[in-house]
């Protein structure tokens, strides 16, 4: 079974490359191989390696310059996953393919299942969607799997550039009323491969759109505060912490309010649950303290305000 992965360097393409090792041959690409903002060069490669299986693990995640780069998100994360899809329909391949909370504009009081009307507040969420709409559009095999707020060891995210700030700075506030589930990129690759291995013994369940992220709920400062709780815990905080609205910091991408995603479909149709928030950041952090960090850069996910 040929494996063909995109994005090979970003987090979640890492983490399914360990996740997925002895399930079939893994052809991880990296956008100088394959561009997602070139379509020509996606059939070509498709076509050239024939895989068995695509896993699209690329995309573009700048949420704020997303604003003013339109072409380019649209680029990346619409037009894309629709070449992937038409390739992988015409090779009789399934598509696994990642999507977002920010297709929501996050007004619900409860959490968002499959069948909400999305309506995204943002470029970054507005060519997420594209991209889901292109792929359901297609009618190949596939899965699309939303998740939130995503974090590991590895590339730019919430986690590495909370790690860094803590030990840096002397106070920061972080956004306390945008609600959703910190959801571990090795916890969404774990989960993957689960329905990769069910799909081969023919137990999986049917091809379409599920939520996948972690259980339980938080906010960014909630978030914040365990991080800097391990910190704490092993004599490197600095800073201090303080909770701010989302209105008193604005940014160019607005964001929703209600992150959080009804995950029972997943649940029914795969048995399948991921842990929850707390338990798999406690793991990533423990692992982190074996391994060194890749890189800690600012995250794409606007939440705090440095001091």
């Amino acid at each position: 079974m040929k494996i063909l992965i995109t994005g090979s360097k970003g987090q979640l393409a890492r983490e399914l490359q360990l996740e997925l090792a002895g399930v079939g041959k893994l052809l991880a690409l990296g956008h100088n191989a394959l561009d997602l903002a070139d379509p020509e060069q996606i059939r070509q490669q498709v076509r050239l390696l024939r895989p068995d299986l695509i896993i699209n693990a690329a995309a573009y995640t700048a949420v704020d310059p997303a604003e003013s780069h339109r072409e380019q998100a649209y680029a990346v994360n619409g037009r894309g996953p629709a070449a992937l899809a038409e390739e992988a329909a015409r090779l009789g391949a399934p598509l696994i393919h990642y999507s977002t909370d920010y297709v929501f504009d996050g007004s619900k009081a409860e959490p968002y299942t499959e069948q909400d009307t999305p309506h995204p507040l943002s470029v970054y969420g507005a060519s997420k969607l594209a991209g889901e709409q292109a792929i359901q559009a297609v009618g190949g095999e596939h899965l699309i799997l939303r998740t939130s707020w995503v974090y590991s060891q590895h590339g730019k995210n919430f986690l590495l550039t909370m790690q860094r700030l803590l030990q840096e700075r002397d106070s920061l506030a972080v956004v306390s009323d945008e609600i959703g589930a910190p959801t571990s990129a090795t916890s969404i690759a774990r989960a993957t491969a689960q329905m990769v291995r069910k799909r081969q013994v023919g137990e999986g369940g049917p091809s379409g759109l599920y939520h996948l992220t972690a259980t339980g709920e938080t906010s960014w400062y909630g978030f914040a505060c365990s991080i800097a709780e391990h910190l704490r815990q092993q004599g490197r905080l600095k800073a201090r912490i303080e909770p701010i609205l989302s209105r008193d910091y604005p940014t160019a991408a607005a964001r929703p309010l209600n992150s959080r995603l009804n995950c029972a479909r997943l649940q029914r149709d795969w048995d399948i649950r991921l842990p929850d928030w707390e338990t798999a950041l406690h793991e990533c952090l423990a692992r982190s303290q074996q391994q060194p960090v890749a890189q800690t850069a600012p995250v794409a996910q606007a939440a705090f305000v440095s001091r």
